[in-house]
């Protein structure tokens, strides 16, 4: 059965004037996969970079394991990794060399890491690639290299920031399998998309944000359910046009 381990508590997040976040509340269980819906500037990035401890919150906790992460951020992070909406993988190394340079920041041995990056890559379907520099890779590939990089210290919980943004519909498909092979593995997956389809099609839970605020949570089926509707698509439509009155 899953257990709830990741809880966000009434998270705030000021940006000068601008408030991003306004009091997020928010469950992760072990295992799942959570949808974050919303336009751009619904506060999505806002609250997956305060998740990944990249920006710290206004106010609120984040409570890991029944203990809140601020008590202990290096051994949350150790649990955690983070696949952000731009690749920025260093250019002066190879992909493997990326790979394997973050295996080691994480305390792995180097043989541990030369391993995990040539499984990671056999799953992820890139070992012809580990020899190029990322600039030479397509987006595609660029982002299965982000994804693999964030798994090779094998976390608990991944966060997605718009993983699929920008790519080819085929290609965003293929990445689909490996999100929902990382289910399969067990790891729980926050994922930030604008996309509704995807968030139907992998999220188990799903948290549309508007403004800030947490507007609507459940499951894609209930969702679509209480509302009537034929698929997630329509529901956030309905939403919007309800905000717009």
């Amino acid at each position: 059965m899953s257990t709830k381990f990741l809880e966000i508590v009434n998270i705030e997040k000021q940006f000068d004037e601008k408030k991003a976040l306004r009091g997020v509340t928010l469950t992760l269980e072990e295992g799942a996969i959570v949808g974050l819906l919303g336009v751009n500037g619904a506060g999505k990035t806002t609250l997956s970079s305060i998740i990944a401890t990249i920006i710290p919150p206004t106010a609120g906790d984040i409570f890991f394991e029944g203990d809140s992460i601020y008590k202990n951020i290096a051994r949350f992070r150790k649990n955690i990794g983070y696949c952000p909406q731009q690749a920025n993988l260093n250019n002066q190394l190879t992909v493997e060399q990326n790979l394997i340079a973050h295996g080691r920041y994480f305390g792995m041995s180097y043989k541990k890491s030369v391993a995990r990056c040539k499984e990671l890559a056999h799953t992820l379907l890139f070992t012809e690639y580990l020899d190029f520099i990322p600039s030479k890779l397509s987006g595609g590939y660029k982002q299965r290299v982000s994804i693999a990089r964030a798994l090779m210290h094998n976390p608990k919980l991944v966060i997605l920031d718009e993983p699929t943004s920008s790519l080819d519909p085929h290609i965003r498909k293929q990445l689909w399998e490996v999100i929902k092979g990382l289910k399969k593995e067990g790891i729980a997956v926050l994922l930030t998309t604008h996309y509704i389809e995807e968030a139907e099609e992998l999220s188990d839970y799903v948290c549309v944000l508007d403004k800030g605020l947490v507007r609507l949570t459940g499951t894609p089926k209930d969702l679509i359910k209480t509302f009537s509707k034929k698929n997630l698509e329509d529901v956030f439509i309905q939403l919007a046009q309800e905000q717009e009155k």
